[in-house]
């Protein structure tokens, strides 16, 4: 399962409506190399499923990742800050041993 958190659900609902999407779109949250700690997570709207897509809902946000992210990411909740600390999405993923101090990029 990946989770939610009420901030970041806010926040999604927002940026769908300023992006003026239909109910047909999801989050697609995914993990992909790079990042000064070897991981790096990508988020994105999107409208199309793939075949091996795991989906996820929480607090009413559809969430889709691929089977080789969901392995990463398993137990994670997306958050969103808009403090003076870093303002945007992270996550608190368990699975991570370390990430990097922008908590942009992590390793397993």
């Amino acid at each position: 399962m990946i989770y939610v958190s009420d901030k970041a659900k806010e926040k999604v609902e927002q940026l769908r409506r300023d992006a003026d999407l239909g109910d047909d779109y999801f989050l697609r949250v995914s993990v992909v190399g790079g990042g000064c700690s070897g991981l790096s997570y990508k988020l994105d709207f999107d409208n199309e499923s793939q075949p091996k897509d795991q989906t996820f809902e929480d607090q009413g946000v559809k969430l889709v990742t691929d089977l080789k992210s969901f392995l990463y990411l398993c137990d994670t909740t997306l958050d969103f800050s808009d403090g003076l600390n870093g303002k945007g999405f992270h996550f608190s993923n368990p699975n991570a041993s370390r990430s990097c101090g922008c908590g942009e990029s992590f390793a397993v």
